[in-house]
This record gives structure tokens, sequence and C-alpha cells, in this order.
């Protein structure tokens, strides 16, 4: 007689289990209704469904997640990551013996019965009873798949997750009435292999592919009859009988498994005592997920890469979408990544800086013409340990890098040039330039209303000796602040900012940057590595900017190919101006700042750049096929690079061509070793004399100023020296900002339509 409660009556499981074993007899006898293999079995408990057949019927089976592989442009493998690591195969790669196993640990009769097993139903049902709990179960394979099916479905989302994991008779129910379902509609073999597939077999491994792997570094068609019964075994409590940590209790199972193939005749008895005298030998491969994984210090490209996907529409209208997508895996992904681009990229940063550093440096290699991300790698690896980060200093904030970038110094100079470039100035143009000067006054905006020099801000050049006047040429070479300056000061705010917006330049934060002559002159703001390869690299493209891009190509598991973001490419200014630039950066690396990172083997342009107390050292610098941005300094900006030892070397001081420059100029050379060496397209700048005939207003400007119309008249601000503090010839004032187009050289324009300042 069943054991009562000290309260009387039956136990909430001896209760559950009369109950199921009523239901199941009433369903099957009363209803009349056949077993399931040939039609459908009705069945009623009230209080829990309305009834059996008004339960829907449409079990819609999730593509079963996967994990996804991360190739660079060649087809080499630079990661694995996966929510589930799992390769779906089919029932042809799965070894017999692998499928006769789980068949008879699991469900014996699971070619004789239909979707529910009545018999199996009713000895459970009486043992459970006869030993007041639950000794035995009795979901058959087609059961099983379908909670499966139902776990999957909820993926990470704990909530959904016990719901479909919850023991109640309504959802038995429901379960049965999708296992007849599966049943018609797949049959037992498809049954087999999605089951196989699906289920989880401990150590992160779902699926038998994945588990042959993680156990035995095999695949599932080369499992052996021990093997395949260990692994058959797990699945009833993987934690429990997992042969890592638990080899003992592993075993037991596993012989459990051989002796219940020979008792069902799918091998001799003689076999099964063989293969349980065998030992378990394992030959675990451990998991390898996640960009933590990635091989030549990928691991923030990958990172990246994972970014560009969440983020970016073409993969769903919105993040949630997306990362569903992503976490269902099964992708295989090619990027961009050069291999051998990257290679010499982390053989630089090694060779100049260490991971110990109190500082740290990122470098980013971009193509010019196509915007493909062809390197990407920084001092600190990818991690979690001491010296180690997960911010990817090549990126924006958006895309896992720091909160706002790193400000650029006078890398940002090349963006003035080519915004007065652009609007008329000639690249003689010559300034006073002297060692220190206020801002001016007052500088035109985008907005009309100026900015304003209240705090009275001023600037230096590096060296007192860096006295003017200097034309842009030697200006640009040596890096004097106080010509740009003047320069700012000429043309506006506005064109600066309307230049760097077509060439994609944004702070680190996504913000665009503020209309101020420290940000848009001497780069006083935070940009990214990125941000600042991609730009230059319209320069090397004569002209024509490139938005980046890191992935190539998307293939599913079925093979199909999914649409991937391209790089949007547009005219940023006019190819005489890139070639006016690059004319003017070819001259920083043969002689100017830049000289240490210079190349001899092709023709390179770039620029130098560090800022306000030496917390950022930068260079940025291409060849006509590679455009390539290298930042070395405190990511905290804590740091400041005086009498510091970087890679073993000490330095009173950091400059950007001391140590960004020779780490842009290895990485690039091995990277571009055995490719074309094409020439830039250049144009001649007479060098500009250094003192100017007073006598000759306008000089070789040839009337470029911004005063005069054309017509004689002034301009706005005709003749008006905006720099009241420094003494400058009423002569050599060209015009305002009113952006003129006077002929001053030969008198058309009059006197005021002069070349601005000398």
């Amino acid at each position: 007689m069943p054991k009562k409660r000290s309260g009387g009556g039956l136990t909430g499981t001896q209760q559950a289990a009369k109950f199921l074993g009523v239901s199941v007899l009433a369903g099957a006898v009363l209803a009349g209704i056949a077993l399931p293999a040939f039609g459908a079995l009705g069945l009623a408990a009230k209080g829990t469904v309305e009834g059996f057949d008004e339960i829907p019927a449409n079990l819609k089976t999730p593509p079963l997640s996967q994990r996804t592989t991360i190739l660079d442009s060649q087809g080499g493998r630079i990661a694995t990551v996966y929510s589930r690591d799992r390769t779906v195969v089919p029932l042809k790669d799965i070894s017999p013996y692998m499928q006769k196993a789980i068949v008879a640990i699991e469900d014996s009769r699971f070619y004789e019965h239909g979707a529910i097993d009545l018999k199996g139903v009713l000895r459970a049902v009486n043992r459970n009873a006869q030993s007041g709990g639950v000794a035995q179960g009795a979901s058959t394979l087609t059961q099983q798949y379908v909670k499966n099916v139902f776990v999957e479905e909820a993926g990470d989302d704990p909530d959904k997750v016990a719901q479909a994991t919850q023991q109640t008779l309504g959802r038995k129910i429901q379960e049965l009435k999708y296992a007849i379902q599966v049943e018609e509609e797949l049959g037992k073999k498809k049954i087999l292999e999605n089951y196989l597939n699906i289920t989880f077999f401990g150590q992160q491994a779902y699926g038998i592919e994945a588990a042959a792997q993680r156990y035995f570094s095999k695949p599932a068609k080369d499992l052996k009859l021990e093997e395949a019964a260990m692994l058959a075994g797990i699945v009833q409590s993987p934690s429990r009988y997992d042969p890592v940590n638990d080899e003992e209790e592993a075993t037991k199972r596993r012989n459990t498994v051989l002796q219940r193939m020979a008792d069902v005749r799918d091998i001799s008895q003689a076999e099964a005592d063989r293969a349980k005298a065998t030992p378990i030998t394992l030959k675990v491969s451990r998991p390898a997920n996640g960009c933590i994984t990635a091989v030549a210090g990928a691991g923030f490209f990958c990172d990246y890469v994972r970014e560009v996907f969440l983020t970016d529409p073409v993969f769903g209208k919105d993040r949630k979408e997306r990362a569903k997508v992503w976490n269902q895996g099964g992708l295989t992904i090619r990027t961009t990544l050069d291999p051998k681009a990257q290679s010499s990229v982390q053989a630089s940063i090694k060779d100049h800086v260490n991971q110990s550093d109190k500082v740290a440096a990122a470098v980013t290699l971009v193509e010019p013409g196509t915007g493909k991300v062809l390197g990407m790698g920084q001092s600190k690896p990818y991690g979690f340990g001491k010296n180690e980060t997960q911010i990817n200093f090549s990126v924006d904030k958006g895309m896992g890098g720091s909160n706002y970038g790193f400000p650029t110094g006078s890398t940002f100079k090349p963006f003035l040039a080519t915004a007065a470039i652009e609007r008329g100035v000639p690249p003689t143009q010559s300034y006073p330039a002297p060692y220190q000067m206020p801002y001016p006054a007052s500088i035109q905006t985008c907005s009309g209303k100026p900015w304003v020099n209240t705090e009275g801000d001023t600037a230096e050049n590096e060296n007192e000796s860096e006295v003017g006047p200097y034309a842009l040429k030697e200006a640009m070479e040596k890096s004097v602040n106080t010509y740009f300056v003047q320069m700012i000061g000429q043309i506006g705010l506005c064109p600066v900012t309307e230049t760097i917006a077509k060439l994609g330049v944004v702070q680190g934060d996504g913000k665009k940057l503020p209309e101020s002559p420290s940000a848009l002159t001497l780069g006083s703001q935070g940009i990214s590595p990125l941000r600042m390869a991609s730009a230059y690299a319209a320069f090397a493209n004569r002209g024509t900017y490139c938005t980046p891009i890191a992935i190539d190509s998307i293939k599913t598991a079925t093979g199909k190919s999914l649409k991937v973001p391209e790089s949007s490419c547009s005219q940023a200014m006019s190819e005489r101006t890139a070639d006016t630039i690059n004319t003017l950066l070819k001259g920083v690396v043969d002689s100017g700042t830049g000289e240490a990172a210079g190349l001899t083997s092709r023709d390179n342009a770039g620029k130098t750049g560090t800022t306000d107390a030496r917390k950022n050292a930068w260079f940025v610098g291409y060849t006509p096929n590679m455009s390539g941005a290298v930042w070395v300094g405190s990511p905290s900006q804590q740091v400041e690079m005086e009498n510091i030892t970087i890679g073993g070397e000490y330095h009173d001081k950091v400059f950007g061509g001391q140590v960004p420059g020779p780490i842009w100029k290895d990485a690039v050379s091995g990277a571009l070793e055995g490719k074309p060496a094409p020439g830039f397209t250049t144009v001649d700048i007479p060098d500009a004399p250094k003192g100017r005939d007073p006598e000759k207003p306008g000089g070789d400007n040839q009337g470029q100023g911004n005063g005069g119309r054309g017509d004689g008249k002034p301009g706005d601000n005709g003749g008006t020296n905006p720099f009241p503090d420094i003494s400058i010839p009423p002569d050599l004032i060209g015009g305002g900002q009113s952006q003129g187009n006077g002929n001053g050289g030969n008198g058309n324009g009059g006197q005021d339509g002069g070349g601005g300042f000398p």
C-alpha cells in the first residue's frame, strides 16, 4: 500500500504519478483511440488544459545555435565564437555505435512505438508508485527532443528556460502533442539525427559533433564503441557523469550503457565485456570561444567585427534582432584583415612598446580606395589579466573603444590645410608665425556667431627658435603651431568643420568636434586611430574618402550568403588639393618632424603629432596603397611622457616622430613587403622666400586671399589685422573673411585682395 504523509493522503509526487497514470489510461482506453503510431492519443487533464485536441500542434523548430568562425581575408581562422558550441552534422556522419548507444540507454523501443511509449508510461507509473518517488522516467526520445527544442528556443533567457523545463502535467501533455506532430512529419531517422545534434553533453558541448571533439578530439563519425557509450551515458546527467571531473562515475555509467546495448542485442556480450575492460582515455580539447582566443593579436579586430555586426542595420532592424542572429551563430565570416599586415603590426608593436609599459600603443592600417581594415593591434593584449584590456584603443566608444578617443595634436593640421587650399589659399601662403601669439580675437563659425577669445587663449611653437615668416610647406614640415593659428584666423572655423565631416572625422564618443580653434587647429579633441587612418587614406586616394569596412562576406550554416555592409566612397576634396597635401606631407617624412618614419623603398607621406604635457604622441602616414595611424600614450591620460622608458628605451621627451613614427615605419614596411610601390601625383610648390619686398604687395600669392571680391571693392573685413598683438605691415595684410576672389597679385582685385598674411 502506498506510503502516506504524516497528515494523511498521498505525497505530491504520488498524486502526480497517479493522476498521470489515470489520464493515460483514460485517454487510451475510454477514448478508444489507437496508439500514436497509428493515430492521435486523446488526453484530458481537467483544470490543466481544456482539451488535448485544442492544444496547437504547430511546433516551430528554431534553427540550432552553432559556432561562428571568423576568418581573415585569406581564409585563415582568426577566432571561433558561439553562445553554444555546436556543429550540426547529418546522421551519416555520426558513428553507428553512437546511434545505437543513445537509443539503447534512452529509449530502447524507439523504433517500435510512436511518439509515446504506452508500455513505458505504465511501467514507469507502476515503478514510481512502488518507490514512492520518481525512480524511472517515461519520456521517449521524441519527447526528449521536443523538450530540447523548447530549451533551445528559450536561449539564455532564464525565465523561458524555467518554463521550458518545468515538470507540470500541462507541460507534459503539450510535449506529447508536439511529439505526435514530430513523429508524423519527420520520421525516426530524422528525429534521431536532430536529437543527437541538439542535446547537451556537458563541458559546454552541444550536439554529438562538439562532444566528440571536446572529449576525444575527433569527429563524431570516428567514435569507437566504448567512446560512444560514454557519451551516451553523459546525457542523463552531464555534471554527475562528467568524465573530466569524475572518471569513476563516468566509467560506471558507460558500462551500464554497454550492458544495455548487449541486452537489446545491438552488440554481443563479448563486445560489451571487452569495451567495459577498456579504460576511459580522454583527449580533451578545451573550449575555445570568443575573441580572447583570436590568433595573431587579432582579438580587438575580432571584437570590432562583432560590434559591426551588432550595430549595422544591414543585419537587422535593431540591436536585439541582430544579437539574435549573432547568437544563433553558424556563420562563416570572412573579414578584410590581411594576415601579413596583422603580423607586421603585432611585430612592430612588440619591438617598440612593452606590455608592461606605463603607456600603450595602438596601430590601425586601412586600404585607400576600399576602406578595408587590414590590420589592428595594440600593446595591451585582449584579456582580463594584468596589463590586459578589453578596450579597443583603435575605435570609437560605440564600437568598444575608449570613452573619447585620444587628442591628436598636430596630425590634425593637414585637415586645416585641406580646408584652406580648397578655398583658394595657395600652398605658398606665408604668415609671420612668431614663437608665441594669442588666438584671434574672434573667428567665424558655421552658425554665424563667431568664436570669441574671451579667455585670452594663446599658442606657441615647440621651440623658441621657430619664428617666421613661414610658407605652408616649411610650416607643415616643422609643425609650426602659430602658422596654423593664423591660417584658421584667415579662413574661419566653418571650412574646417565641413572638411572633416567629409572625411568621417568625429570625436571618439561619436559627437562632432566643437568649433574652437584649439580643436580645429592643434588637435585638442579625442579621435580614434581608425578614424584618423581612414581620413588620411583619402589623401592617398586623391581626395576620395571611403568609410571603413571589416567584413567581406558572410555565409550561413546552410551556405546562404548574407548581405554585408559596403564601403561608401565620396569625393571629400579635389584631386588637386589631395595632390598638394601629399606633396606637403612627403616633405614631413623626407626632412621634417617625421623623418624617422620615412620609408626608403616607396612613396610615403605623413604627419606627426604631440599633445599638451606629452600625454599623447601620434604618427599618421600613408603610401598610395596603405594608410595607418599609430597612437602612443596613456589610456587614462594620466602619464606625461617625459623621462620615461618605453619598450626598454629611455626618452627624455616623447615626440610623434620619435616613438609612433618608427612603429608606423616597421608596421607598414612589413605589411607592404613584396607588394607594388605606386607613386603619388605631386604638385610643384616653390620654396617661398624668407622675406617679402614691401613694394610688391600680394607677391607670389597671386591674389588668393579672402579679401576683395574681384571688382576692386574691399571685403567686409578688408585691410583689418585679426591679430592686433602682432605687428604686421599694412601692405602685407590681406582681406578679412568675406571669401573674396580678388586677384591682388595683378591688381585686378584691389590692394586688399592680396594673399592674406605673408
